[in-house]
């Protein structure tokens, strides 16, 4: 009975672990979000016009971004027009990868954002709140 119990806490322990500490590589996650294929369940693509100029709009992304708890730069900045961002759930520490993308077009600056989860299939929502939150809080700023 005790080899049952501690080998479902190893087992438990390594998954946990293997979760936190998972390397993520910047160069599979800040992919290009104008030229992904609409995302599957636990994924949120929104494409969208700034009436900021796009360096400006992103460095607002990047401050709202910054300040949302366990959340940080993956890669990218302003200047390379791309930036994206790993955010940790509380108890678990599951990274969600949201990559914000801008461009100058005819119209103004586009916006597009692709927040979507490294492991499992749903996130409940949590992607779609974010995304959300961020633009509400990039919007009420102006």
């Amino acid at each position: 009975m005790k080899i049952a119990l501690y080998s479902v806490l190893i087992i438990f322990i390594a998954a946990l672990a293997y979760v936190r500490l998972s390397p993520m590589v910047a160069d599979r996650w800040n992919i290009d979000p104008f030229e992904v294929e609409p995302p599957k369940e636990g994924g949120v693509l929104q494409r969208f016009m700034s009436s900021l100029g796009a360096v400006a709009t992103l460095e607002a992304y990047r401050a709202v971004a910054l300040a949302t708890p366990r959340t940080v730069v993956l890669a990218g900045s302003p200047s390379e027009a791309r930036m994206s961002f790993v955010t940790r759930s509380a108890l678990w520490g599951f990274p969600d990868v949201t990559t914000i993308g801008v461009r100058e077009t005819i119209e103004g600056t586009e916006v597009a954002i692709f927040a979507r989860l490294r492991f499992g299939k749903s996130d409940i929502g949590v992607n779609g709140k974010r995304v959300m939150a961020w633009r509400a809080m990039v919007e009420n700023a102006q």
